[in-house]
């Protein structure tokens, strides 16, 4: 019999790169300059949102950003498992994916352009300028500050995705509306 992997050695290994990540969480991650960041850049945008939101539409927007974040966090580790990118810094070392900015500051933005920009045209637009921003400047600024490295990955390829995956959840959760008024509408 040939030389193959058994599930048992994808454990051990999977044992020693878990004992690794804590060990270079804890010296080389914690409390540093990027930490704060990271736990700052998760938690602001939700302050910031909640102040903002519109709280008639609150049930939807959420819906929306949690849809977003579901598939956000998917890609991320598809990324992450591909060796497109990864993360040096990590809020925690429980995961690959990079948590403040997955489920922070990208779906934060996304929901209040949700919010503000109901129409199509204009919701696209919006999209277009915020994934612009993130792909040619805040993504460069988290490469430089060490978060964020590409591996096989450029930045102009997370330009079409940041408006694809606003505009796929948009349409999602426009159509749930639209089923849920046409269910109340129906009479028993």
């Amino acid at each position: 019999m040939g030389n193959t992997t058994t599930f048992n050695d994808i454990q051990n290994v999977h044992t020693q790169l878990s004992d690794m990540r804590l060990e270079y969480w804890l010296s080389d991650n914690l409390f540093t300059f990027q930490w704060w960041l990271l736990l700052f850049t998760l938690f602001l945008p939700w302050f910031v949102w909640w102040k903002f939101v519109d709280k008639k539409r609150c049930t939807h927007i959420l819906l929306y950003g949690t849809l977003l974040m579901i598939l956000v966090s998917i890609l991320d580790d598809m990324g992450v498992e591909a060796h497109l990118w990864s993360y040096p810094y990590q809020l925690a070392n429980i995961m690959p994916r990079l948590i403040p900015i997955d489920l922070g500051i990208i779906v934060v933005a996304h929901m209040f352009l949700y919010q503000y920009f109901t129409k199509w045209k204009t919701f696209i637009l919006a999209n277009l300028i915020m994934a612009i921003i993130f792909t040619f400047i805040f993504e460069p600024i988290t490469v430089w500050l060490g978060i964020y490295k590409l591996e096989n990955w450029r930045y102009i390829y997370s330009l079409p995705i940041y408006i694809i995956k606003a505009a796929l959840m948009k349409w999602v959760v426009d159509k749930l509306i639209e089923k849920e008024k046409t269910a109340n509408k129906i009479k028993y």
